[in-house]
């Protein structure tokens, strides 16, 4: 790997480190005060998991857009583009959730994610597949995130 492919590896990881970093200080208050208090749909996993998860996929979201980075340059602009415009989606939720507080709203913009990751995965497959096949992970645990979202919505809809 040369000096400007290895540069370009940590600005993606920086950039999706940073918004998943971003989105927990959104989080933060919320996490202590509030989502305690919320009637949980079963299957709900410890709070504890959250965190090692989304590191987990950040991760794995910023070699994804690396690797068609690497392979095409900024010729898949357009790629890059949706890449960062569910990652701008991802970041939203969160403030939409837990900085809002308003799990409702949150369900609807989680759809919208998950159908900007989706398509994500769809361009990238054409690009390069392996980077698609990076995003399977984080499209499976945006699937249950919204099953969560919709149970804590239902359950807790005053």
């Amino acid at each position: 790997m040369n000096t400007k492919s290895a540069l370009m590896l940590l600005a993606f990881l920086a950039i999706c480190l940073a918004a998943g970093g971003l989105g927990s200080f959104f989080t933060a208050n919320s996490v202590r005060t509030w989502y305690p208090q919320l009637r949980k749909p079963a299957g709900t996993p410890p709070s504890w998991v959250f965190g090692p998860v989304w590191t987990t996929l950040y991760v794995l979201m910023a070699v994804a857009a690396w690797l068609i980075w690497r392979e095409y340059g900024w010729g898949a602009r357009s790629a890059l583009l949706f890449f960062f415009a569910q990652l701008a989606l991802n970041l939203a939720w969160s403030g939409i959730f837990f900085g809002s507080r308003l799990p409702g709203i949150a369900f609807f913009e989680i759809v919208v994610l998950w159908l900007a990751i989706a398509f994500t995965a769809i361009v990238f497959y054409w690009l390069k597949p392996v980077a698609a096949y990076l995003l399977v992970p984080y499209l499976m645990w945006v699937t249950y995130a919204s099953y969560l979202n919709f149970g804590l919505w239902r359950l807790n809809r005053e």
